[in-house]
């Protein structure tokens, strides 16, 4: 026994046990260090023996940084935006950061207010979901702070964009319908405020032009991207009474509305209707049938959003990946039937 109890091992502690300066074991800390392999080794054992645990808080602090980046998403309850939440987590992890989650509700007065509050807390950075908040607005934000922004294509100094192609999405995604032999089909779409969901839109119109069929606005309904509105939609398709035999909906929870919405109406799915979805959440592998949908890597995007900010703060160049987007076929479609 050492008669410390549970006090925790300081800095000079472990620079004594290693015969340095507490400076040097700062330095070695911080990355900053330029020092002979033998002394970062002898560091390195005296942290492992005394299980030194450094103040990540206070070594911000002393950098003027406060070691956390805003996020602000949309819901922190959805099933994608969770995903995306936790590769930003791990991300920023790796480097000692703390997010802060704040949710704007697709809401533009909301996103601002969850801005003001982030700015506030003198956060190092913030990443902005598939946010509501204008490009102007966001791009005076860039000039005060680091801004990650998906689903937009803003350029500028201190600001890094991040697209997935969901046009061209979009379109594979209605092609895929149309190789199966369907030539009405409907399509659930987006709010009209959200870029991502304009842009699954433009997919669909351009494959029907593209394979001469024609693009039917009644066959389009508008949906929140949650699920009871993809029920109401289906809905309000039906009371169209036009004939469609396949359905493309702009993301996976709206889909699981629309196939419950035909399941009371009893139109079988894919005998009767054919449905993709878009976004492959985990659970659209286990729907009835299992949902044929677009997968869109959430974790993957949410990563990429976390090291492009972790570069913008510490002024590196971060080469953004291509996200890649796939169709995943599993037994909601099927080829047409019939004439």
């Amino acid at each position: 026994m050492d008669g410390r109890g549970n006090a925790p091992v300081t800095l000079e502690e472990v620079a004594r046990r290693a015969g340095v300066s507490p400076s040097t074991v700062s330095r070695i800390l911080n990355g900053t260090a330029r020092v002979r392999d033998s002394k970062r080794q002898a560091v390195e054992r005296a942290i492992a023996d005394l299980n030194y645990r450094p103040n990540v808080m206070a070594q911000g602090l002393a950098r003027g940084s406060s070691m956390s980046v805003g996020v602000i998403t949309q819901d922190i309850a959805s099933p994608f935006f969770n995903e995306a939440l936790k590769g930003i987590e791990d991300s920023l992890a790796k480097a000692g950061y703390a997010p802060l989650f704040v949710s704007g509700h697709w809401k533009k007065e909301k996103e601002v207010e969850c801005m003001s509050l982030l700015v506030a807390r003198r956060v190092d950075g913030v990443i902005v979901l598939t946010g509501m908040i204008d490009d102007a607005s966001l791009m005076e934000y860039a000039a005060r702070l680091p801004l990650v922004i998906t689903g937009r294509n803003l350029h500028g100094p201190n600001v890094v964009s991040i697209q997935a192609n969901n046009e061209q999405a979009g379109y594979e995604a209605t092609c895929h319908l149309i190789e199966l032999g369907h030539t009405r089909i409907a399509h659930i779409a987006g709010p009209e405020a959200n870029v991502d969901a304009q842009q699954r839109l433009e997919g669909y119109r351009r494959a029907l032009r593209e394979h001469g069929l024609p693009v039917d606005e009644r066959l389009i309904a508008t949906g929140d991207f949650h699920e009871s509105s993809g029920l109401l939609a289906v809905n309000q398709l039906l009371e169209t009474r036009l004939n469609f035999t396949a359905l493309f909906v702009a993301n996976d929870q709206m889909a699981y509305g629309a196939r419950l919405a035909l399941y009371r109406k009893g139109i079988r799915v894919p005998e009767d209707m054919s449905i993709i979805g878009f976004d492959d959440l985990p659970s659209s592998l286990y729907t009835t049938p299992p949902l044929t949908t677009v997968r869109q890597p959430a974790y993957d995007l949410g990563k990429i959003a976390g090291d492009a900010m972790l570069g913008l703060i510490h002024g590196q160049d971060y080469a953004i990946p291509t996200i890649p987007l796939q169709v995943i076929v599993r037994e909601s479609t099927m080829r047409r039937r019939g004439p």
